[in-house]
């Protein structure tokens, strides 16, 4: 598929790599081959080199250049990281800032690749497909196992890694958000058949997601259900707020369990909530020493921490740790673009596959943003780079609209007075 995508079809190399994006359990076959921990990378660089050879110009949007001058600065950060004795100098694989730096800039290029080849409403309809596919192979995955268990009471030893292969609230993560895409996508389906399949995918994303025990996930999935309810659906509000005051009698035990175990007996913070809180306290510390700056990217996980934990357990605060004020800006940025880009072909579309591309996207953003507080759920090739990719698919379906928009006349009275009379009749 590198050498179709170079040869003349990167479109088809973009098709290939969708579901290898999220499914890293399924790209370890790979391993026993040669280059084979590199064979995501080489199809991403072969899809977007292609790309710039065959296809047409990429849409115009100012995430391009905001995701360029954050990886310079992520970069030269990690060099300042070096100069402050925080990490060894970011040279080459066998660096490990460096191999960070490397696995996260494949998001950018993900999305880049999207811009770059998908280029008219069928290729954006088949993004959107194979988003589906992907997100209905996460789920069989996730429901064969969690249901191989008895969950008559939580049990923390049960928790799988996922097929995301990083642990049970990583995989949430992703549900969560894509749960969310295809709950808005379906809110513009036309069809009957297809509205159902979309809110089948969804109920089975939401049912994998019960069943991972990720409290950050389910706060994400109420305050996207309650943007879902305030832009599209009004219904949802009363049918969120009954389930707020209800849900201890409709979910399983074992998720009541897990809801009510963030505080213990005697008032106090359980370990992981516990262990939070001092990751918190620390990087306060971290950020007053150093907060234009930060302390280098990827420096956190080779210092020593509570728990010898390798991550702050909330991505705005490691990316304040890290980057400093700088790289919050740039976070920031970067998310509210991808919401802007959502809400305005939301907006603006008429096409209503154009338009549940729009809600789907921003519900997921917001979903998103909000996993974030509880854990790094960003900088994952296996969380974002398909949300990434609706990104890129999102602001090519922007620009067809437009373009859509200006063939359509905008005085139909000049043509009428210009017709012989009686022409019109």
């Amino acid at each position: 598929m590198s050498l179709v995508s170079l040869g003349g079809k990167p479109l088809y190399g973009l098709y290939y790599m969708i579901p290898f994006l999220p499914y890293r359990t399924m790209r370890d076959h790979f391993l026993d081959y040669p280059l084979g921990s590199n064979v995501l990378s080489i199809l991403v660089l072969a899809v977007v080199i292609g790309g710039f050879i065959h296809c047409t110009e990429r849409p115009k949007s100012k995430l391009y250049g905001i995701w360029f001058a954050f990886a310079v600065y992520l970069y030269v950060s990690m060099w300042f990281g070096t100069a402050l004795g925080n990490a060894p100098a970011p040279l080459w694989l066998s660096d490990i800032n460096f191999v960070t730096w490397k696995d996260y800039m494949l998001i950018p290029l993900v999305f880049l690749a999207a811009g770059l080849v998908v280029n008219d409403r069928k290729a954006v309809r088949t993004v959107i497909l194979l988003t589906g596919f992907s997100l209905f192979a996460i789920d069989r995955s996730c429901l064969m196992e969690s249901l191989s268990h008895s969950w008559a009471n939580f049990d923390e030893n049960k928790r799988s890694g996922g097929p995301l292969g990083y642990g049970s609230n990583q995989t949430a993560a992703f549900l969560a958000q894509f749960g969310m895409f295809f709950w808005g996508f379906g809110q513009f389906m036309k069809r009957i058949k297809v509205k159902l399949l979309c809110y089948a995918l969804v109920g089975a994303t939401i049912l994998a997601t019960m069943y991972t025990f990720s409290r950050g996930s389910y706060l994400a999935l109420l305050a996207s259900v309650f943007v879902l309810a305030i832009l599209k659906d009004r219904k949802l509000l009363v049918i969120l707020a009954v389930f707020l005051f209800t849900w201890q009698f409709i979910v399983p035990t074992a998720v009541q369990q897990r809801v009510n175990m963030t505080s213990n007996s005697n008032g106090r913070l359980e370990a992981s909530a516990q262990e939070r809180v001092d990751l918190w306290t620390a990087a306060k510390d971290s950020i007053i020493h150093s907060p234009i700056f930060g302390t280098g990217y990827a420096t956190f996980q080779m210092g020593k921490h509570t728990d010898d934990l390798k991550d702050t357990h909330n991505w705005y605060i490691k990316v304040l740790v890290e980057t400093g004020v700088i790289g919050i800006i740039f976070a920031a940025l970067l998310i509210q673009q991808m919401f802007s880009v959502g809400y305005k072909l939301f907006k603006t579309a008429t096409d209503p596959l154009y338009q549940g591309l729009g809600l789907g996207l921003l519900l997921a953003v917001v979903s998103c943003a909000v996993a974030n507080f509880f854990g790094d759920r960003w900088t994952y090739i296996e969380i974002t780079a398909l949300l990434w990719l609706l990104v890129g698919a999102a602001i090519r379906a922007k620009q067809l609209t437009e373009a859509e928009a200006k063939t359509v006349p905008g005085d139909v009275d000049t043509p009428l007075r210009m017709m012989p009379q009686g022409a019109y009749r």
